[in-house]
C-alpha cells in the first residue's frame, strides 16, 4: 500500500517535471521565435539624395535598410493637398526561413514627372514607408515612415541676351552679358559641350551676369555656342547666339633633346616621380607626355573654382623680356634625329636676366604655390570670376596660398624648375581651367573692345 502511494507520488513528480521542462522549452522557443519572428527594430529610410526642388523632370532618390529580418516592402508617395499618389512600391518575397528573410537594404531614384501625374507647381509631401519581415503589427512588420517636404517647379528660367561675343579664335577668350529671371539658377555659356559659369557683373545690378569663356587651341569650329540657366528644380533654358569663328595662325617647331639636358633634368623629376623606368630619354618621353598631361589636369582642377567677383583692372602686365616661345606652338621632340614625341606649348616663354623679378600680372589670390611636374615650381593667381594666371619655372616663391596680392607685386623669381632648358619664366592665362593666349589679356585696347565697352553699354 505505502509502495503503491510512493509510485504514484514519483510518477507524479515525473509528469511535473516533464511539465516543467516542456514549459521550460516552450517559453525557450518562444524567447527564440520572439527574437527572430517578432523583433522590435524598425528598418531605416532616408530621402536625403532627394532635392528641395522637383521641376518637371524631377526624381526622387531613397535609401532603406534592416539589418534583421530585412526588408519586405517600400511604398512611396507624394501628396499635394487631396492629390495623393503612389510613385513606386516594392514588395520583396521571402527568401529563408531565418533571418534575415529579405534584402537587408535596397535604394533607388524613382522618375517624377508631376504634371503628368496631377500635380502642380507649389509645395508636396514626399513619404516613404517602409516594412521589415518581422512578425509584430499582426504580422505586418516594424514600419518607418519618412518625410520630406518638396516644392514643384516646373517653369525654367528665362534669359535675355545683352551681349554676345563677336568673334572668337582657338585659345581665344569671349564674353557673354545676359540677363537671368531667377537669381537662385546657374547660368553661363555652354561651348563644343563645355560649361562656362556665369557671374554677377558686380557693379550693382542683381539680375546681370557676365561669363567669360574659352576656345580651346585645337577647337576647328564652333559645333553649338548658347547660354544656359538652370534652376534649383532642374529645369533649363537655352539661348543660342552666333559668333564668328576666327582661324588663328599656330608655329611649329623643332625641340632637340640632347643627353646633356637629359643628364641635367631627369634628376630632378626621378625625385617626385619614382615610378619611373627605362633609359633616360624613355623617362623623359613619360615626363613630356604622361606627367605634362597630369599635370595639366590638376591645373584645370585647381582653376574650377574662383572667387566670384572680380579683383583685377586694366590690362594684364607682361614681364620685360624676349619672347621665346608663344602660345599653342605645336612642338617635334627630337632626340638622334628621330621624332620621339608632340606636343603643344600653352603659354609664353619670357627670358631677360637670371633670377628676375616675377611681378602679379594684375591684382588677385594666390590659389596655388608649389612644385607641379614639367611647370617645376609654380604660382597661380585667382583674379576672380574665372580667370587665372600662371607664373612656372621659377626658382623662389615669395607668395603662399591665400594671399592677396596687387598687380606689380614681386611673388618670385625665374628659374630653371621644371622641364626649363634656360632660366626664364613661362606664363599662361586660363579661363575657368582652360588655357588661352596671354596676348588678349595683355592688350589695352582688346580689353576695352571686348569687355569694358560691352559691361558699359548693357547698362541702357
Amino acid at each position: 500500500m505505502v509502495f503503491g502511494k510512493r509510485r504514484r507520488r514519483l510518477q507524479g513528480n515525473s509528469k511535473n517535471k516533464i511539465w516543467f521542462i516542456l514549459v521550460v522549452l516552450v517559453g525557450i522557443a518562444a524567447g527564440i521565435a520572439g527574437v527572430l519572428f517578432f523583433e522590435g527594430e524598425k528598418p531605416t529610410a532616408s530621402l536625403e539624395g532627394t532635392g528641395h526642388f522637383l521641376g518637371k523632370d524631377g526624381a526622387v532618390t531613397y535609401t532603406v535598410s534592416d539589418d534583421k529580418s530585412g526588408i519586405r516592402g517600400i511604398y512611396l508617395w507624394a501628396t499635394q493637398g487631396t492629390t495623393k499618389k503612389l510613385l513606386d512600391s516594392k514588395v520583396f518575397p521571402q527568401s529563408s526561413y531565418k533571418n534575415p528573410v529579405g534584402p537587408l537594404s535596397e535604394s533607388g531614384t524613382v522618375s517624377f514627372a508631376p504634371l503628368a501625374e496631377g500635380f502642380k507647381d507649389g509645395a508636396v509631401t514626399i513619404t516613404l514607408e517602409v516594412y521589415d519581415f518581422s512578425m509584430r503589427g499582426w504580422f505586418k512588420g516594424n514600419k518607418k515612415v519618412v518625410t520630406q517636404e518638396a516644392t514643384i517647379d516646373t517653369n525654367p528660367p528665362r534669359i535675355q541676351i545683352l551681349h554676345g561675343e563677336k568673334y572668337i579664335s582657338p585659345g581665344g577668350t569671349g564674353i557673354a552679358i545676359y540677363r537671368v529671371s531667377d537669381a537662385d539658377s546657374v547660368s553661363g555659356v555652354l561651348i563644343n559641350g563645355r560649361f562656362y559659369r556665369g557671374y554677377l557683373v558686380g557693379d550693382g545690378r542683381d539680375d546681370t551676369y557676365i561669363c567669360y569663356f574659352a576656345l580651346p587651341y585645337d577647337a576647328a569650329k564652333i559645333e553649338e555656342l548658347s547660354i544656359r540657366a538652370t534652376d534649383n528644380a532642374g529645369n533649363s533654358t537655352l539661348a543660342p547666339f552666333a559668333t564668328v569663328y576666327k582661324k588663328a595662325d599656330q608655329k611649329n617647331d623643332n625641340i632637340t633633346i640632347s643627353d646633356g639636358f637629359l643628364n641635367l633634368k631627369i634628376p630632378e623629376f626621378q625625385l617626385h616621380y619614382p615610378e619611373m623606368t627605362g633609359e633616360l630619354i624613355d623617362q623623359y618621353v613619360y615626363i613630356n607626355n604622361k606627367v605634362r598631361q597630369q599635370n595639366n589636369a590638376q591645373i584645370q582642377t585647381i582653376c574650377n573654382l574662383s572667387e566670384p567677383d572680380r579683383m583685377w583692372r586694366n590690362r594684364f602686365e607682361r614681364m620685360a623680356g624676349s619672347s621665346r616661345a608663344g602660345f599653342a606652338d605645336h612642338r617635334d621632340y627630337l632626340y638622334n634625329g628621330r621624332s620621339i614625341d608632340r606636343q603643344v606649348h600653352l603659354g609664353m616663354d619670357i627670358a631677360s636676366i637670371r633670377r628676375a623679378e616675377v611681378k602679379a600680372a594684375n591684382r588677385g589670390k594666390i590659389i596655388f604655390g608649389d612644385y607641379l611636374g614639367i611647370y617645376g615650381n609654380m604660382v597661380i593667381m585667382d583674379h576672380g570670376q574665372g580667370v587665372f594666371s600662371l607664373y612656372s619655372h621659377l626658382s623662389q616663391i615669395n607668395v603662399s596660398p591665400g594671399d592677396t596680392v596687387d598687380q606689380g607685386t614681386v611673388i618670385g623669381l625665374t628659374g630653371t624648375t621644371g622641364m626649363a632648358g634656360g632660366d626664364h619664366l613661362h606664363f599662361s592665362m586660363l579661363v575657368q581651367g582652360t588655357f588661352v593666349t596671354p596676348k588678349e589679356w595683355w592688350d589695352q585696347n582688346w580689353i576695352e573692345a571686348t569687355i569694358e565697352e560691352p559691361l558699359t553699354d548693357s547698362r541702357f
